[in-house]
């Protein structure tokens, strides 16, 4: 299976000079390219879309016509192509989702470019990562890995940061014990999931935390800002306004770590725990029109506790379900009778078929298992016959 490792790198000056130099050349031939294929589509939209293969055959022209290009990476311009071409084929399929490729800019905050590992160009030795053009550096991670490095990407944060992912391949999987234990997880905001074993594993909210520290350096973005515009400076060229801008960046930098960091030791918990693990499945676009819970509810980062589990399930080589959670909260766990909806406030509640009383979230979570366990039923195969 393919899956990123992350890291941070300590490049040299002359390192950094050459990340900048292929950033900046991989944004220009995007762009030749992006210029090329939209003035071919308006001059005759019934040509056929240009392949991969066709952007690559143009490199060696951009190369002599614009000999800087060949102080990068031959791969990462190639890279390019590929990206490219993606992008429209995804636009031309669903244009309702993706959009149209735009051009790219210099003062995008996240640039990067990306190399393949082509005879071991990218290979990692200890703590020193080699990569082309670049040579060795040094590469901090804390997850050790196994497998074939497929490629790797560069970037140059906003938080002035040199960050490596790297993208590999592994076929082996972790080896880890059978449990035979099922789980359901019910998401909230007050509690970030209630287990269905009655645990409940509440809400750090890292936004809250470092709100002073944001607030302190939003300021100084904007009054450094106004200051640079009343003295006629571009904001490209005020060094004031571009260090508080990277401070702000490290706050907001320092809040996704935190987050990240407690999401991956609590999903990973979960996987060595539970061999079925069932989730619900939450429409975060609906529910985040509710003005006052939209900032919680997006914090809450749903979505990325599912694609964690997802990888790290097929990893582990355990089983997860996703489900609907229509009605989970408002049905009996005991015996199945709807009490109708509740309020929100309402926490706890008794069946007022069976007196059974309820522990709002942690009644749905046991249904949710229930519903998982039914559908996980239904996929197995069924035996074969004996005539």
């Amino acid at each position: 299976m393919l899956y990123g490792i992350k890291g941070q790198l300590t490049l040299k000056s002359q390192q950094k000079q050459l990340v900048a130099q292929s950033v900046g050349n991989t944004r220009f031939v995007w762009n030749q390219f992006l210029a090329m294929w939209n003035e071919r589509y308006q001059n005759n939209a019934s040509l056929p879309p240009l392949t991969e293969y066709d952007l690559s055959n143009l490199l060696p022209t951009l190369k002599r016509e614009y000999p800087f290009l060949k102080e990068s990476d031959s791969t990462s311009l190639q890279q390019v192509s590929k990206e490219l071409t993606q992008s429209f084929k995804d636009f031309f399929q669903n244009r309702s989702h993706f959009k149209h490729p735009k051009f790219k800019s210099k003062q995008r905050a996240r640039q990067s470019y990306t190399s393949k590992n082509i005879n071991n160009s990218i290979r990692l030795e200890g703590n020193y990562l080699r990569l082309p053009k670049l040579g060795w550096v040094q590469f901090r991670s804390g997850q050790p890995f196994t497998g074939k490095i497929k490629r790797a990407t560069v970037t140059f944060t906003s938080a002035g940061t040199y960050e490596c992912s790297l993208l590999v391949d592994d076929e082996s999987q972790v080896a880890t014990t059978k449990t035979h234990q099922m789980v359901g997880i019910d998401m909230g905001v007050s509690d970030l999931m209630v287990l269905s074993t009655g645990e409940k594993i509440k809400t750090i909210r890292f936004h809250q935390q470092l709100t002073t520290k944001r607030l302190y350096w939003e300021r100084r973005v904007a009054r450094r800002a106004l200051k640079a515009k009343q003295k006629g400076i571009a904001l490209s060229e005020a060094k004031n306004y571009q260090r508080a801008k990277q401070q702000r960046a490290r706050i907001y930098r320092k809040e996704k770590n935190q987050r990240q960091d407690r999401l991956h030791k609590l999903t990973t918990e979960l996987v060595q725990r539970f061999d079925v693990i069932v989730l619900e499945d939450l429409q975060t676009s609906n529910l985040i029109k509710n003005h006052s819970l939209a900032r919680n509810i997006a914090a809450q980062s749903w979505r990325e506790i599912r694609r964690m589990l997802e990888y790290k399930c097929a990893r582990y080589d355990k089983e997860l379900v996703i489900v609907n959670p229509y009605k989970t909260s408002q049905i009996c766990s005991a015996c199945g009778f709807d009490d109708g909806k509740h309020a929100l406030d309402i926490r706890e509640w008794d069946c007022p078929n069976c007196h059974a009383h309820h522990d709002r979230d942690v009644n749905a979570a046991k249904n949710i298992l229930s519903i998982g366990l039914g559908q996980a039923l239904v996929k197995q195969p069924k035996p074969l016959s004996v005539s």
